[in-house]
This record gives C-alpha cells, sequence and structure tokens, in this order.
C-alpha cells in the first residue's frame, strides 16, 4: 500500500459516514443504500489493512486510527471543493482579467477593446499592465498578451501578430540639416532604445538590413518602456524602433513616420497566454476570437499604409528585410 493512494470513492464514503456517524445517514446523502455503504467502507479498510469505526448494534464510533485518519481526508476533500469552486469561478464570473505590457495596452489594446465591449456587453473587462509576467496562480489573470518566443510552460501560447520592428520619428525630421530621408544622416540622430529583451533593436535591424553598424552611432537615450521612447520620437527628440503593434495608429495619424522603408521581422512575436484549464472558458474564448479578427483587418491596413508611404519617400529603398531563428 505504500505510496498508493486507496479508492477515491471509498474515501468520500468514509468522509462522509464519519461525518454524520452513521451508515444510513451517509446511504441518503450520497443517495445508495445503506448496505453499499457498508460494503465501501470495509473495502476501505481492507485496502488499508486498518479498521476505521467500532461497529456497535445501535451506534458507530471512530477508531483512534480512524480519528486520526478522518483529520487529514476531510482537510483533503476541503481543499478540493475549495479547488473546484475557485477553477469554476474563474470560468463562469463575467470579469475577464487581461494581462499584458503597458505599451501594448496603450498603444494598441486600449485604442480598440471598445469593439470588443460592443461585441460582447456581458463581460467585464479588467486590464493589467505590467512588465513582470504574470503569476496566473496569484496574480487572478485569466489571460495574458505577452512578447516572446511562444514557450511558456504549462501554459497555452496562441499566436497573435509577428514582431516587425523599423525605425520612426517625427515628420520634422524629414527636414532640416540633416534630414532623414537619407541612411546615411541617421548617424546625425539622438537614437532612442529600449532596455530589457529589445535593447539591440537596433542591431538587429542595422544586420538584417545589410547596413553598417557606424550608422547607430551617435548620441542615445534609454527608456524603460517602449512607451515612452515612441513619444520622446514623436516629439522629434529622436529616432526609435518602431514595433508595428505600437506605431501603427501613430503612422496612420501622422504623429510618427517610418522614413526609410526597411522592416525586419524578428524571432519573437506577440501571444495570447492561458492557463490551460481557464483557456477553453467562454470569456478567453471570445477574446482569443475577437483579437485573431481584428488583428487580421489591421495587419492588412497597416501593409498598405507602410507600403503607400514607402512608395512615396523612397521608392528605390522599399525592400523588406527578415531576419528569423
Amino acid at each position: 500500500m505504500a505510496g498508493k493512494l486507496p479508492s477515491l470513492n471509498g474515501l468520500k464514503v468514509f468522509e462522509c459516514a464519519a461525518r454524520h456517524m452513521s451508515f444510513t445517514k451517509a446511504a441518503s446523502e450520497l443517495n445508495v443504500t445503506q448496505t453499499a455503504i457498508s460494503h465501501q467502507v470495509r473495502r476501505l479498510e481492507d485496502e488499508l489493512g486498518i479498521r476505521l469505526f467500532h461497529r456497535f448494534k445501535e451506534r458507530l464510533e471512530l477508531t483512534a486510527s480512524g480519528q486520526a485518519y478522518l483529520q487529514g481526508v476531510s482537510l483533503a476533500f476541503d481543499q478540493l471543493r475549495f479547488s473546484t469552486e475557485q477553477l469554476l469561478e474563474g470560468c463562469n464570473n463575467n470579469t475577464l482579467t487581461i494581462s499584458t505590457l503597458a505599451t501594448f495596452a496603450s498603444k494598441w489594446l486600449l485604442p480598440r477593446l471598445g469593439s470588443f465591449r460592443l461585441e460582447h456587453p456581458e463581460i467585464d473587462i479588467r486590464v493589467s499592465a505590467s512588465t513582470d509576467l504574470v503569476d496566473f496562480v496569484v496574480g487572478g489573470a485569466d489571460t495574458a498578451i505577452r512578447y516572446g518566443s511562444g514557450e511558456w510552460k504549462g501554459l497555452r501560447a496562441d499566436w497573435l501578430m509577428a514582431d516587425e520592428i523599423f525605425p520612426v520619428c517625427s515628420p520634422k525630421l524629414l527636414t532640416g540639416k540633416h534630414p532623414l530621408t537619407s541612411i546615411d544622416n541617421l548617424a546625425h540622430h539622438t537614437l532612442l532604445q529600449v532596455s530589457g529583451v529589445t535593447s539591440n533593436d537596433w542591431s538587429i535591424w542595422l544586420e538584417a538590413a545589410g547596413l553598417p553598424a557606424n550608422l547607430a552611432g551617435g548620441p542615445r537615450l534609454t527608456f524603460d518602456l517602449a512607451l515612452m521612447a515612441m513619444q520622446t520620437a514623436a516629439d522629434g527628440q529622436g529616432v526609435c524602433i518602431g514595433r508595428r503593434a505600437y506605431v501603427e495608429d501613430d503612422l496612420r495619424a501622422g504623429r510618427l513616420v517610418a522614413p526609410f522603408g526597411k522592416s525586419v521581422t524578428t524571432d519573437r512575436a506577440f501571444y495570447l497566454v492561458s492557463p490551460r484549464d481557464l483557456a477553453n472558458c467562454a470569456k478567453v474564448v471570445a477574446l482569443r476570437s475577437w483579437l485573431t479578427d481584428v488583428i487580421g483587418h489591421a495587419e492588412s491596413r497597416a501593409d498598405n499604409h507602410v507600403a503607400d508611404f514607402v512608395d512615396e519617400v523612397e521608392p528605390g529603398d522599399a525592400e523588406v528585410a527578415k531576419v528569423r531563428a
């Protein structure tokens, strides 16, 4: 018996009979016969090799071993009930908690979230923005939108969109002493970069585009959040590497421009990440379907917009460089 758990059904019958201290009452609660209860308890005792009850003519008593065993069994069933309630509450309540990166939330998700609310007015939405990976056990999130390789152990990861990067700047920098209508003038401008896993974006873009590294030899400003780097670029204080997901709306509105027409698809991407026990909940499925639909339309519009801009600014430099691991 060492290392082997006894029958779960036998444990359930034992716990119920011990709680009522009656085979008859246990039979009523479990909707079986009193004889079935008696047989299940006897089978459990035989399996354990230990007597759990003293059986008297008109009453039951737990043996010392039965009393000690009941404490652990009751605690285990209480924990199972609690865990089941938590699981069902997480799946069945109408609040959808989405954890995501602060920049993705601000620049992509929130401007589009209104259409999801129109499609699913029954779902209350809570957005939690953080640069940290969400702890689904203690963090309370139902799902997360994350940037990476798609490998998160024990979680379901659904690919949303590729990570396409290219320099962006204010339209102001297309004129002046060193206009960014020429790639060579990049060396005369402040480069804006983001720390962390994307800190080598400039190197990736220059190498993939077949450009010399010394083009990025000028002064730099480094930020913790891409949101700050993009705002600084829009203010005309430098050039940053833009992720298509982050700069699409600013390009369309003319707050930013993509001066060189060279984009690089990296080996990372954006994913919808969910615990496997929540991944098929109706509210998570609704979000996944909506994201897939919206991203499909957004990528089509972005392709047309960037292509039009490239043709207008630098038709001879419109090739797209791509790198993949």
